[in-house]
């Protein structure tokens, strides 16, 4: 293996329109790959469900972070104020729901607004600094007016002849091999 073939991360195809790239998509997802993405300058109705897109697992990060801040928020209130400096006030409870609202509501926020941006960074592999398609002069364009899909070496159903003919069929005007040039 030459070193280039260590560096190939896959290969990137190019559409003109939007609804070709949404059937393309469709026929990506129905030939069995995994490890592929599509590139938008927009977002485009329906491209989930063509690309096969589950729902995410963040919903239940948050939910967990949310319980962890209320949790704690009740645990600390309830320690400080019953246990670690108990004080009678007029004869009122040691420990009282109305008075550990406002805590425990700040701290369930606080915690669900750590899960969600910490959660998102790691479900999304974040932070990269470099990727591979970044050295494509094409790509260049998928933020402006064009749209890429892309399928990577690392996917089980890769080969790179049948991957290279598949892509020539879903009507694309350019197939590029798109290679690791982050060392160069």
């Amino acid at each position: 293996m030459s070193q280039t073939d260590d560096r190939f991360y896959g290969l990137l195809v190019e559409f003109d329109d939007a609804h070709t790239l949404v059937d393309a998509c469709a026929e990506v997802r129905d030939a069995g790959f995994k490890k592929w993405d599509a590139h938008t300058p927009f977002p485009i109705h329906g491209m989930d469900a063509a690309m096969g897109i589950r729902g995410t697992k963040l919903p239940f990060i948050v939910l967990a972070g949310g319980l962890t801040g209320l949790s704690l928020a009740l645990l600390m209130i309830w320690w400080m104020n019953a246990v670690d400096y108990p004080y009678i006030i007029s004869g009122k409870p040691l420990f009282g729901w109305p008075a550990a609202a406002p805590v425990a509501f700040e701290l369930t926020v606080l915690f669900s607004a750590f899960a969600s941006f910490f959660g998102m960074w790691g479900l999304n592999g974040m932070p990269r600094l470099h990727h591979p398609l970044f050295s494509s002069e094409r790509f260049a364009r998928a933020t402006a007016d064009r749209f890429f899909i892309v399928i990577e070496k690392a996917d089980p159903s890769f080969d790179r002849d049948q991957t290279r003919e598949f892509l020539t069929t879903l009507g694309g005007t350019a197939v590029e091999e798109i290679h690791d040039k982050a060392e160069d």
